[in-house]
């Protein structure tokens, strides 16, 4: 069976077209060839699926097996296959996802593929949807305990749940033990995404992210888009504003502008090969 390894801002996944393949014990093959030293080695699994409502559909499987809703990075993966591989001959691709249809337009310089837009909709800040057990109305800068230290987090969902802390020298964070504490924390009924951010000025961030179902990794594309609607509604950031976000892989822009939020990035081919 073919599969083709791609990484956006090195958050590398192992796709596999569904057109053309039929996968059993989705979770278990996740789990077998997402490990570093014994399989190919990557984040997780997505498989591109026929859609009747789109294009194509995403599913996405997490290294530990389990699914999740949305993938930043991985949805401009499939943008690009599909766009290189499947010879879909449009710059603008819908791609339905478990979070919904997702919006994706191919850029291109001097006549190839340079970045991939995603139109990511708009962020739920309803506590009971993200979800978190929390009794407010939104949950902004909101104080809590974390192994005896407080944090002041910041919550919401775009297609997958975030909690967004901003620090200052966010390299020294232990970042396994605080994101497992708070994923873990009794609050989040679905785990959370976990992203820590240091504010550069108004136009930039650095941000380092804990991910449930994978542990740390270099990059995650609706973490960097809840860092910045968390760093607007705080007021650290500029809204409507084409907002850089420094990740351990590369670099993600962002534009939240209150009715839509805009993801720019990189969508790189790495190989193709066979699985026997």
């Amino acid at each position: 069976m073919e599969f083709f390894k791609y990484h956006a801002c090195g958050n590398d996944y192992i796709y596999i077209d569904c057109f053309k393949n039929k996968i059993n014990d989705i979770n278990i093959l996740a789990k077998k060839i997402s490990i570093r030293r014994f399989g190919i080695g990557s984040d997780g699994l997505i498989l591109i699926c026929p859609s009747e409502i789109a294009d194509a559909k995403m599913r996405i499987f997490n290294s530990d097996g389990s699914e999740g809703k949305m993938c930043g990075n991985g949805i401009r993966c499939v943008s690009k296959y599909l766009f290189d591989e499947r010879n879909i001959n449009k710059h603008d691709i819908k791609i339905e996802t478990l979070s919904g249809i997702k919006y994706t337009k191919i850029l291109k310089s001097d006549g190839l593929i340079s970045q991939i837009m995603v139109n990511m909709g708009l962020p739920e800040f309803n506590p009971q949807k993200i979800p978190a057990k929390f009794n407010f109305e939104k949950i902004i800068n909101l104080k809590i305990e974390i192994l005896k230290k407080n944090y002041n987090i910041t919550c919401l969902s775009i297609g997958n749940p975030h909690c967004v802390i901003f620090e200052k020298n966010i390299k020294k964070i232990e970042i396994e033990i605080i994101g497992n504490a708070i994923q873990n924390c009794g609050k989040f009924p679905d785990g959370i995404n976990v992203e820590f951010v240091e504010i550069i000025n108004e136009e930039e961030l650095t941000m380092r992210v804990w991910e449930r179902g994978s542990g740390e990794t270099l990059a995650c594309g609706t973490g960097a888009c809840a860092s910045v609607i968390a760093g607007v509604l705080n007021g650290y950031v500029k809204s409507n504003f084409k907002i850089k976000v420094n990740l351990s892989g590369g670099i993600i822009y962002v534009n939240y502008n209150q009715t839509d939020v805009l993801m720019i990035g990189e969508a790189v081919k790495v190989y193709k090969g066979y699985l026997f």
